[in-house]
């Protein structure tokens, strides 16, 4: 005799398993027709391994549930010049690709593009004309783009486009190429100290300890760098030594210079001395020539009061000798006539 519980019991477990068999049947077949995002995901680790092997800038890890990647994404990328750059697509598995772009929108160059097809095996540039921006390798293992070396005029929006039969996935770099000022620190003859930071990019900070009075002044140059001046006194501070700090993307910088007391007093002397010393100078060249002038008065009034008896001498003599020369004469003269 048959129980009816147990009757009803095998046909509900009979009635499961022919539901089971179905669901698993339609499930099998649907993913052979067409791959899901959670398959496309899952294989991506394959492209995630070659990124980081190639040194790839890629900040998005996969996880290992079923979440979908997000259509697009965009990275802001600072970068010092000269360095290489590499960068990646979305984490898409090379398998269900078709299509991958890369674009490229320089500031002041044409849009560069950049091109793969898998059904053909074919590349295609349209107004690439930088031999510096090259695939890394065969777009078919490793789609990624590099930069080598880096330049000021690489500054610009990167983005790879990755046409899958899901859809397109995007990934967008904003890459900031940095470029490290020269920072140099002097003191000027009318004593204000100079502080520049020379063709960096972007533009430094300058700052000072102890503050000063200070004025800032920049200079933009062709190349898209640009030179910061500061100029600073301190007049009637105590101060000795002063020390410039410059601050930039690519680090901090300070410079110290000592200010000498004696520095400003010797300046100070020097700005005077033509107003001191020169007129005294002018006094002691006239009173010189004053008291020549006075000597050579008192000795000329001398000789003259010397020189007159030996005037009077000198021509008294002549007729002394004509006297003496001639009284012979007269004397025999006189003797004849007697």
């Amino acid at each position: 005799m048959l129980c009816p519980w147990r009757t009803a019991n095998l046909g509900l477990l009979l009635i499961l398993t022919v539901f089971l068999v179905t669901e698993c049947t339609h499930s099998e077949a649907e993913g052979a027709a067409r791959p899901n995002n959670s398959l496309i995901l899952q294989d991506s680790k394959e492209n995630l391994a070659l990124a980081s092997s190639s040194s790839c800038m890629d900040g998005t890890q996969i996880t290992q549930n079923n979440s979908a990647f997000p259509t697009e994404v965009n990275t802001s990328w600072p970068i010092l010049m000269g360095e290489n750059a590499v960068l990646c697509c979305p984490p898409i598995a090379l398998k269900y690709l078709i299509i991958i772009t890369w674009e490229i929108i320089l500031r002041g160059q044409p849009f560069c593009k950049k091109a793969y097809k898998k059904e053909t095996n074919e590349t295609k540039e349209t107004n690439c004309t930088d031999e510096r921006i090259t695939w890394i390798s065969r777009p078919d293992q490793n789609p990624a783009l590099q930069i080598r070396p880096v330049v000021i005029t690489h500054d610009g929006y990167y983005r790879c486009i990755m046409g899958t039969p899901d859809g397109n996935f995007h990934r967008g770099y904003h890459l900031q190429v940095l470029v490290t000022p020269e920072v140099t620190l002097f003191q000027s003859r009318n004593g204000a100290v100079v502080c520049k930071a020379v063709a960096g990019k972007p533009a430094a900070q300058i700052s000072w300890i102890p503050e000063g009075d200070c004025v800032t002044e920049q200079e933009y140059l062709g190349n898209g760098t640009v030179t910061v001046k500061s100029t600073c006194h301190w007049e009637g501070h105590d101060v000795s030594t002063v020390t410039c700090r410059v601050s930039h993307l690519t680090g901090n910088k300070s410079l110290d210079i000592e200010l000498l007391p004696v520095a400003g007093a010797k300046k100070s002397a020097k700005l005077y001395i033509p107003y001191i010393i020169l007129p005294i100078i002018i006094l002691i060249i006239v009173g010189f020539i004053l008291l020549l002038k006075i000597s050579g008065c008192r000795k000329y009034k001398w000789n003259k009061t010397e020189a007159t008896p030996v005037v009077e001498e000198d021509e008294m003599q002549p007729y002394a000798s004509y006297t003496v020369k001639n009284n012979p004469l007269y004397d025999t003269t006189n003797k004849d006539g007697k």
